[in-house]
């Protein structure tokens, strides 16, 4: 398969974070580009990866930071829109291990706004792998069209699904009621743990694994944060360890993760189907190389992924 670019489509997101202010009634933020899936096409991007991102970008102060950031990155914003609507934007508290959360303000705001029109006019033709998930598969009115557009885009492509729950903004049931949809749909499922336990509560992750290829995903990776991840293809398992590191925060890790496994993936040739030359040393293989990704990302503030340069250089400490 010789296609190797991997189209992104969902939401980007002016993550807020508190710094410390002048005096003690005021409340000042640093405002990073990110949201999953813009966070997942730029890692793709530094890491090599030709990456097409399928946005609706705002005109206001926050969308024109997110052009620039990604286009510096390298990413292809040819088919992003140019929407009218304001920009989404999550406030970050961070707790002492460096973990998120988020409050969203996003009523009314672009990334939701999709229309039939809007995504019809994409080529898809030299895509070998649409990834999407998060925010813009459970947002109404878009996440309808962007379901369609799934289902249009599977036959030619390899399909990847990362829900990335965020249960403040949109309720579990509302991904739990369409998660067996996506598997249908999707080649590649890759979540969280606390995602896990947002869908499925107190369910083993071999048995979740089951439940998702009983429904139609074939390859289903789990990242566990420390416990590093578990990945099954149709049914066969395979654990990977954590790449220990210091944590500065662990914003966009996942996101990140996603993208050095696709990237894997894709150098090698495996995307562009239904991953059926794919077999678990591969699996393994591309995890190994997630985790060194998702590791710079965590050892920096905010979703800021490696480049690919990085990503040598660290590889070539860790051996010596």
């Amino acid at each position: 398969m010789n296609r190797r670019q991997i189209t992104v489509l969902g939401e980007c997101v002016a993550d807020a974070f508190a710094e410390p202010a002048n005096t003690s009634n005021e409340l000042a933020l640093r405002v990073l580009p990110g949201g999953g899936p813009a966070n997942t096409a730029v890692s793709l991007a530094r890491l090599g990866t030709p990456a097409r991102f399928l946005a609706r970008l705002s005109g206001d102060v926050f969308g024109r930071l997110f052009r620039a950031h990604l286009q510096a990155s390298g990413v292809d914003l040819s088919d992003a829109v140019q929407a009218a609507e304001p920009s989404t934007l999550a406030v970050a508290e961070l707790d002492a291990q460096g973990q998120a959360a988020f409050s969203f303000h996003a009523q009314n705001t672009a990334d939701w706004q999709w229309t039939p029109e809007e995504l019809a006019r994409v080529d898809l033709s030299e895509t070998a792998c649409l990834h999407t998930g998060s925010l813009a598969l459970v947002r109404q009115p878009g996440a309808s069209v962007v379901e369609d557009f799934l289902a249009a885009a599977a036959p030619h492509a390899t399909i990847s699904i990362d829900p990335n729950v965020r249960p403040l903004l949109v309720h579990p049931d509302i991904y739990r009621a369409r998660l067996a949809h996506w598997c249908g749909l999707a080649d590649v499922l890759r979540l969280s743990e606390d995602d896990l336990e947002l869908l499925l509560p107190g369910t083993p992750p071999e048995r979740a694994c089951d439940i998702w290829h009983a429904a139609g995903a074939r390859l289903v990776v789990i990242t566990r944060g420390a416990d590093g991840v578990l990945a099954s293809l149709d049914g066969e398992r395979v654990q990977v360890p954590a790449v220990s590191t210091s944590v500065a925060d662990t914003v966009g890790a996942g996101d990140s993760f996603t993208a050095g496994l696709l990237h894997h993936l894709g150098a090698r040739g495996l995307l562009g189907g239904r991953l059926t030359e794919l077999c678990l040393d591969d699996v393994a293989e591309a995890c190994r190389f997630g985790t060194r990704v998702a590791a710079l990302t965590c050892s920096v503030v905010g979703p800021n992924p490696p480049w690919q340069s990085q990503l040598a250089k660290f590889a070539a400490a860790d051996r010596a």
